[in-house]
């Protein structure tokens, strides 16, 4: 578990690194954390029916899953900056 968190860290910190802190709306987060599910979805639809292999190379859908909970994790520390009444 631990290096897999390790990985989640530094792509937060590769997001960071190409976008700045970022403090959207949570609908907002909701549309980006939604796109990066897709691709989550995408990776382990390709690397199922690559080539009707019993085992196909699951490296993208897993890069993905890191990309969601980064995101996640961006989208919750961007709750924590801001008031919690600006969006009732």
């Amino acid at each position: 578990m631990l290096e897999v968190i390790k990985e989640v860290i530094e792509e937060r910190k590769r997001q960071d690194g190409l976008w700045g802190e970022q403090n959207h709306h949570p609908l907002e987060w909701l549309s980006i954390l939604g796109e990066e599910f897709g691709e989550v979805c995408k990776g382990a639809y390709e690397a199922h029916f690559d080539g009707h292999k019993i085992s196909g190379n699951y490296s993208e859908y897993r890069k993905e899953l890191i990309h969601v909970a980064a995101v996640a994790i961006a989208a919750a520390e961007s709750l924590d900056r801001q008031e919690s009444n600006e969006f009732t």
